[in-house]
Formats: structure tokens, C-alpha cells, sequence
């Protein structure tokens, strides 16, 4: 349990250290040329690692399929969602706010696509996690923002492919562990395919154009190592540890966490409802995390 809770802790850290390098990023590259060089590096590091350690290998066309699959929606369709939405002039609070429905969505639907009912305790958590968003975002939204109706829209589209790549990835745990790869295999696979995906908008629409200066390169570093590396790694490894659901539901720590990120590195004004919704929020994952059996792993779920 004390491995769990240590392994959410570093998670809900470098995860959310990521929206602070995304507004970093930004200044020095458009959405795609920003992920198309994250996720090369990202796979550059990861083949090295593989090869140093003799683990670079085909592991057969439906195993890097599902993984490819899995990665292009974690990675690239979330984060392309994201970085659009925040460049169309989506104000951050409401791209937060659209992205904390994922843990209710996931809770809705693990049920019936992997098996994993929803406690009533459990609901309650998620309404509470989603109520600690509410009240950290809203106090910070500009209604009168200019951004289109259709860039509303997008961070939606984050919500959907973060919601089913958690999904499937849990049921190939649960149905199908034979197609499960370990994380350092898994992650490269993700890496090269969200990479090749997002090479031709970069190129044909971005044109590659980026400031290469050095605080875009340290930048770069952080986003590919701290957060592309570790902070998924953790939330895969996560997984086998806890249902789908007490796994999505550490999302409603994003916009609070984010908040206080962006005070301690920005110099942001902190508010009171900053500090409530993280308290609400953090109540209300408590209640997903302390199911019925506690916070047991499962036997035999882990990866290799």
C-alpha cells in the first residue's frame, strides 16, 4: 500500500508538470512541431535504453498494434487536443475543466467494458473530485474569451482518447495479459507510432518552425524525460495496482495541482478557491481510492 501511494504521489507530480511545460512550449513552437520532436526523442531515449540492455525487439504485429493504438490515443490525440485548444485561445481553466470529465466518464463505462463495477462510495468521490475542479476553474474562467465554438470542442476530443486508451489498456491486463507488453517495451512502441502520426502535421502544416533556445531545449527535456518518460510509465505501472477508475480519478488533482505549480514557478496569484478545490478534490479521490478491498494489487496483473 505504502508503494502505491508513493508511486500516485509521483505521478500526480511529474503528470501535471506537463501542462506547466506545455505553456512554456508553446511560446517557442506550435502544437504539432512541439510533440513531433517530444515523441522522437521520447523514442530516440527509449531505443538506446532497449538496446543497451538487449530488450530491443520485435515482439510480434498485434502487441505493437494495441500498443500503437493505445499510444497514439494517451499521447498524441490527448495531447494534440490540448496543445490545439490552449493555441486557439481556449482559456486554461476551461480546457482543465472539459478534461476532469474523464474520471466520471471512465467510471461509467469500466463497468461494462472490463468488468470493474463502480461502488456508490466510489461515485461519490468522483462527484466530489469533479466538485474540488469546479471550484479551483471556475473562479479563474474568462466567459468572455474569443476563442471558436469548434476549438471548444477539442479538449473533448482529449477526453475521449485518454478515456479509451485507459480502457483498453485495462482490459488487455484483465483479458488478455498475454498481449500485455512490459512498460519500457510498451512506452517506445507508443512513442514511435504517436511520432510517426504527428510527423506530417508538423511538417506540412508547422513547417517545423520552432526557437531552439535554451530554455526551449530544457524545456523539451523535462517534457520528454519527467513527464512523455516517467509520469506515463507511472500511470501504466498504476494500472495493474488499481482499477481503471481510482486510476482515472487522480485526474481531478489535475487543475489544482496545476494551479499551485504554476504559482510556485510563475509567481501566478494563488487564490482561496485554488487551495479549496484541491482539498475537495482530494477528498473526493480518497473516496475512489479506498474501496471495499483497500488498495490491494492484484496477483499476477503486473508487468514483467
Amino acid at each position: 500500500m505504502r508503494s502505491t501511494f508513493l508511486l500516485i504521489a509521483a505521478f500526480v507530480f511529474f503528470w501535471n508538470s506537463g501542462f506547466i511545460g506545455a505553456e512554456v512550449g508553446l511560446d517557442y513552437a506550435r502544437p504539432f512541431t512541439l510533440l513531433f520532436w517530444r515523441y522522437w526523442a521520447l523514442a530516440g531515449v527509449l531505443a538506446v535504453y532497449l538496446a543497451v540492455r538487449g530488450r530491443l525487439r520485435w515482439p510480434g504485429a498485434r502487441r505493437v498494434g494495441l500498443a500503437a493504438v493505445v499510444g497514439v490515443l494517451a499521447h498524441g490525440a490527448w495531447l494534440g487536443c490540448v496543445l490545439l485548444a490552449q493555441d486557439a485561445g481556449v482559456p486554461p481553466g476551461i480546457v482543465a475543466l472539459v478534461v476532469a470529465l474523464q474520471p466520471m466518464t471512465v467510471g461509467a463505462l469500466s463497468g461494462r467494458v472490463v468488468g470493474e463495477p463502480i461502488l456508490a462510495r466510489q461515485w461519490l468521490g468522483l462527484g466530489l473530485g469533479f466538485a474540488g475542479v469546479l471550484i479551483a476553474v471556475l473562479s479563474r474562467m474568462d466567459f468572455e474569451d474569443s476563442a471558436s465554438v469548434s476549438a471548444h470542442l477539442l479538449p473533448f476530443g482529449s477526453v475521449a482518447a485518454i478515456t479509451t486508451a485507459t480502457l483498453i489498456e485495462r482490459r488487455i491486463e484483465l483479458r488478455a495479459p498475454a498481449l500485455d507488453l512490459p512498460v519500457d517495451q510498451a512506452l517506445f512502441w507508443q512513442a514511435l507510432a504517436t511520432a510517426v502520426v504527428v510527423t506530417g502535421p508538423a511538417v506540412l502544416l508547422e513547417g517545423l518552425e520552432a526557437n531552439w533556445t535554451p530554455v526551449f531545449v530544457g524545456t523539451m527535456a523535462w517534457l520528454v524525460i519527467a513527464v512523455s518518460l516517467l509520469a506515463y510509465a507511472l500511470m501504466w505501472a498504476l494500472l495493474p495496482r488499481l482499477d481503471a477508475t481510482r486510476v482515472s480519478s487522480l485526474f481531478y488533482l489535475g487543475p489544482p495541482v496545476t494551479m499551485l505549480m504554476a504559482w510556485l514557478t510563475f509567481g501566478h496569484t494563488l487564490r482561496a478557491t485554488d487551495v479549496a478545490g484541491l482539498l475537495v478534490a482530494a477528498l473526493g479521490v480518497l473516496f475512489v481510492l479506498r474501496p471495499r478491498t483497500g488498495l490491494r494489487g492484484r496477483a499476477g496483473a503486473g508487468r514483467s
